[in-house]
């Protein structure tokens, strides 16, 4: 089955909201208005992010105030999950994966 949307997993701490942890005090109002647009356009957007408990909560909730909900959070899509067969990895699947420690495998020289 291919999809006929894109699947952004997106990070939070220094991502989609800039401070001190577990504190959200600055929301990347840059990045938070481009994935409502893709939203829009019928992407899908998954919060991607080590947090729990109520750290979690405060990222959920600043990125709600900002206008941006997710389809899953730490999680597969339920149409992800279908096309394998329901068993879920560890690893989210996704098209592009934005995080700000992140570095391309053909631009990373590790060592050098």
């Amino acid at each position: 089955m291919k999809l006929d949307y894109k699947i952004y997993a997106v990070d939070f701490d220094q991502t989609l909201a800039f401070g001190e942890w577990p504190l959200a005090e600055e929301p990347n109002l840059k990045l938070i208005s481009q994935l409502t647009s893709l939203q829009l356009n019928g992407d899908k957007i998954i919060l991607w992010t080590c947090r729990t408990g109520e750290p979690l909560k405060i990222a959920i909730d600043l990125c709600k105030h900002n206008g941006l909900e997710f389809y899953a959070i730490n999680e597969n899509l339920p149409e992800v999950l279908e096309m394998y067969e329901n068993v879920d990895s560890r690893k989210i699947t996704a098209d592009y994966y934005i995080d700000d420690k992140s570095l391309l495998p053909d631009m990373a020289r590790l060592g050098e």
